[in-house]
């Protein structure tokens, strides 16, 4: 495997959105590992941005559903072939009112809203989506953003999940 524009070290967010009759929102990818199989909204974090930043973003941009963050569920974590360190971190996200779902030209393929039982029968589900409804209730530790650990640092942004 070629090593990519992201090095070696890849670092990606994905987010959960349940909307208020239990259903989750979920994409059909149209390239990757997960084509044609019902996956959360994901993808990279950019330079610049925070891990539940980039969970925001991908949602909006593969759903055109806006979000925001209630709070991280987990971390997926695995190496590929073997010099590569796979990291996602899974956010749990709430859709702000009135949003429209509009799939991303290119590559999603479709989206929807459906439940976990659903999901649980469907085929083409993701094996997280099935380790994720097999957990039930789903904990999440809150975000905390009004922090400075120094002015030394630099940090433009920071931010705590505990």
């Amino acid at each position: 495997m070629a090593v990519n524009k992201r090095g070696k070290v890849w670092l990606a967010a994905a987010g959960l959105v349940i909307s208020g009759q239990g259903k989750w929102l979920v994409v059909k990818k149209s390239y990757g590992g997960l084509k044609g199989k019902w996956s959360l909204p994901a993808g990279f974090v950019n330079q610049g941005e925070t891990a539940d930043q980039a969970a925001v973003r991908e949602v909006k941009e593969e759903t055109g559903i806006e979000c925001t963050v209630r709070g991280l569920i987990g971390l997926r974590t695995g190496v590929i072939d073997p010099d590569f360190s796979d990291n996602l971190l899974l956010f749990l996200l709430e859709a702000k009112e009135g949003g429209l779902i509009r799939p991303q030209e290119n590559e999603i393929v479709e989206v929807a809203y459906m439940s976990p039982e659903e999901l649980m029968l469907d085929k083409d589900a993701s094996i997280l989506i099935h380790y994720l409804i097999g957990l039930g209730n789903l904990g999440h530790l809150p975000g905390k953003d009004d922090l400075n650990p120094g002015n030394e640092f630099g940090y433009t942004s920071y931010k705590l999940f505990f």
